[in-house]
């Protein structure tokens, strides 16, 4: 029961608050936003992959009917606006990495297809458009690097004088010489390379923002993951302190890593709108968001594994190379090295570890925080080893999975890498997931699909995730206002996982209240005072905390006022359904009443470590073996998200997850043109999104038997689970169904030709 003895909502699976107001359209966007009088902007971007900017010529497009400007570098450079920032947290031998500045538009060369050149700012977007076409740009076209591997070569093109080699940054973890002794004298020796695919985020509602500028002050309404931080961002590179900005966001239709930090768009746009003094604004294309939006993924790496004679792990050793793409975006180079590798060991017990990661620059678009961001990388790796060292060593998948498991014993247990698991039973979670799974009736199904003419296979994948976050605090205000509402204020975002649900049902159930009557307030840098935003599964573990913290402290605040004006102790009062009522006696109070002489708030802030939920999927893979098209049948996920607030909830933020996942596996992949640098896959038509009837009816379920002693609400976070394990189990259903004549291995995506080319490779 909830304190007092009064509703009780945190585990229960409550209906999305915002689906009615989504579902039948009243929802609020950003491209949804009408002010009158704004230009409309338009971004003319390079289509070289790299080439030097010879000239501009923007005489013609200015004289057009309607044209307000044509924005270029010199411009931008005349007003003293700089680069967008990145976070870095790697020394190096000469200091910090460094790479081309990302500024708003390109500066003598372009470094991939799709960088803004030019920025034209019209009265409608029609003239803009024809603008767009009198821009006379000469270009002189230089030489193109696509691949990381490649970007290393000595006749590699250079992207920046700051960074030699095109290397902009090198990370190491453990040591190299301790485990390369151990790899050379082990019983077994599996070596591996494994190339993590890159892919475009897609998120349900493009990019859009409108910024204007009022008495010096300038707005932003986007569609952001972090309005706080990106303020910060776009503050720095504009040269104005943080509180001469801000950013407002509404309902945002999903933005999966990649509307976390500001881009280039955002920032010509406040540009604009202060130099021409009226409101501008833009809307990205489905199309445009392929060449503008950051990408995910792309890593190169060659790994290892030492095992003893029964298949316990020795030593790791991983060596990766990062595709940053041609500029490092804000979270890029964290994500490449310190934050994707905080799980590198995963759930296993490695009592040896070496990782070196080399962050290399090419002419691609950005890449950054997509779904996991680095985590599923390092999973991957470490699955597909043990995987192919089950395979020559003659074990069963989950027996080497349960050789190597870290024992509920040793926790809380400080990984290879320097982290500290804080809870959890990962065998315990290996056996009920195959348990749920039926992986013993496997057989039975793999004959069934024989008598069909297909090729069945199962795989397994145990995975850990970690939250993640620049900061670990939230604040949270809960205030009962002086009309009797309830309003939560929080700065983090709701981008569609039905954060505003969750929050309300942790403050209701604190203030004996229907989740309904609470408004929550995020997004806005103009009515909440900060916060970290929503990445990393740091939502809930931190927001959700900071919710219930204010939420108890609010309660306090309320139940002394009402013990003064009741005459009671506070020991015999409850809240419920908008009272406060005295225990056995007919005597209450309004709520509504506390609040009749001014609105009555409290705020606190809580500080939580990084928590660490896991899970264990089984995927089971059809292949028809005349055309190589394989289909994902059955995946069950089983996962330890700490304490669940909605249980409704949780399960969509898995399914999601291992749409994702199975997307990545089986048929995504932004590929580019080696020679020109032209992405192959450039827009809906050609870059294959799964769809509902390519992905089964999922099995997902959660176990809350370990919750999190990190934060007081003792939950881990559930939105990247899916895509962390589902990768990894996918593949190995698949590479199962090929047999064992089939390869050890293959990189995603498993398209179709690539399966058909396999299955003609082996043997009968």
């Amino acid at each position: 029961m909830a304190a007092g003895g009064e509703a009780r909502w945190i585990g229960q699976p409550v209906r999305r608050l915002e689906d009615q107001r989504l579902l039948t359209g009243v929802g609020r966007f950003a491209d949804d936003l009408r002010v009158q009088g704004a230009l409309h902007a338009l971004v003319l971007r390079s289509p070289h992959a790299h080439a030097r900017i010879l000239a501009i010529d923007t005489a013609a497009a200015r004289a057009l009917p309607g044209v307000r400007a044509v924005f270029t570098s010199a411009d931008l450079a005349a007003a003293g606006v700089g680069a967008i920032p990145y976070f870095n947290r790697l020394a190096g031998p000469d200091g910090l990495p460094a790479a081309a500045p990302c500024l708003g538009v390109a500066e003598g060369v372009v470094r991939h297809v799709g960088e803004p050149v030019a920025l034209i700012v019209a009265e409608t977007l029609a003239q803009a458009r024809d603008a767009a076409e009198a821009v006379a740009v000469d270009y002189e076209p230089l030489p193109v690097v696509v691949g990381a591997r490649d970007a290393l070569r000595p006749d590699a093109p250079q992207l920046s004088d700051k960074a030699p080699g095109n290397v902009v940054g090198h990370y190491e973890v453990g040591d190299r010489a301790a485990v390369e002794a151990i790899l050379a004298g082990a019983p077994h020796v599996v070596r591996l390379a494994v190339d993590n695919n890159r892919v475009v985020v897609f998120p349900l509602e493009p990019r859009s923002a409108l910024a204007t500028c009022e008495g010096g002050k300038l707005t932003l309404f986007c569609s952001s993951q972090a309005t706080h931080l990106s303020r910060q961002l776009l503050a720095q590179a504009l040269n104005l302190p943080a509180e001469a900005l801000d950013l407002v966001t509404g309902d945002v239709g999903g933005g999966f890593g990649a509307k976390i930090v500001p881009y280039r768009e955002d920032l010509l746009l406040l540009f604009a709108a202060r130099a021409l003094g009226r409101p501008v604004r833009w809307q990205g294309e489905r199309g445009e968001a392929f060449l503008a939006d950051t990408q995910g993924r792309d890593h190169e790496a060659e790994v290892a594994l030492a095992l003893d004679a029964e298949g316990r792990i020795l030593a790791y050793q991983s060596r990766v190379l990062a595709n940053m793409g041609a500029y490092l975006s804000p979270f890029g180079l964290p994500i490449a090295t310190t934050t994707g590798h905080r799980i590198l060991c995963g759930v296993y017990h490695v009592p040896a570890l070496h990782l070196s990661v080399k962050a290399v620059l090419t002419n691609t678009v950005p890449t950054g925080p997509y779904r996991g961001a680095g985590r599923p990388e390092a999973i991957h790796r470490l699955e597909r080893l043990l995987d192919v060292a089950a395979r020559r060593l003659g074990l069963d998948a989950a027996e080497i999975r349960r050789r190597n498991l870290i024992r509920p014993a040793q926790l809380p247990y400080r990984n290879a890498a320097g982290w500290t698991y804080d809870s959890g039973d990962f065998p315990a979670l290996l056996e009920r997931a195959l348990a749920r799974a039926d992986w013993a009736g496997f057989p039975r199904r793999r004959a069934a699909s024989a008598a069909r003419g297909l090729l069945r296979g199962r795989g397994l994948a145990c995975h850990i995730d970690t939250t993640s976050g620049i900061d670990p605090a939230e604040t949270a205000t809960a205030t009962l206002e002086a009309d009797g509402g309830v309003t939560l204020a929080s700065g983090t975002q709701g981008i569609g996982q039905g954060l505003a649900t969750s929050y309300a049902q942790i403050l209701a159930e604190q203030l004996g209240l229907d989740p309904a009557a609470i408004a929550v307030v995020q997004g806005d840098t103009r009515r909440v005072a900060g916060g970290g935003g929503t990445y990393g599964s740091r939502s809930l573990h931190l927001g959700g905390s900071a919710v219930l913290a204010a939420g108890k402290a609010l309660r306090a605040r309320l139940l002394a006022l009402a013990a003064a004006r009741l005459e009671a102790p506070v020991e015999e009062l409850r809240l419920a359904e908008g009272l406060v009522v005295v225990a056995g006696r007919n005597r209450s109070l309004r709520l509504a009443d506390l609040a009749a002489a001014g609105a009555i708030a409290a705020s606190e802030t809580v500080e939580a470590p990084y928590c660490f939920p896991n899970g264990c999927y089984v995927a089971e893979a059809e292949v028809d073996p005349e055309t190589g098209l394989a289909r994902v049948v059955r995946l069950t996920a089983l996962d330890d998200v700490g304490r669940v607030v909605n249980p409704m909830i949780v399960a969509g933020q898995v399914h999601g997850g291992l749409a994702q996942g199975s997307g990545q596996a089986l048929l995504e992949h932004a590929r580019y043109d080696a020679g020109s640098g032209q992405l192959l896959a450039g827009s809906p038509l050609d870059y294959a999104l799964p769809r509902a009837d390519e992905l089964p009816c999922f099995d997902v379920a959660h176990d809350e038997s370990w919750p999190t002693p990190t934060n007081p609400l003792g939950a881990k976070g559930a939105g990247e689970s899916g895509a962390v394990g589902a990768p990894p189990a996918v593949v190995a259903a698949v590479l199962d169904a090929l047999g064992p004549a089939g390869p050890d291995h293959l990189d995603m995506p498993l398209t179709a030709e690539k399966i058909w080319r396999a299955l003609r490779r082996a043997p009968a």
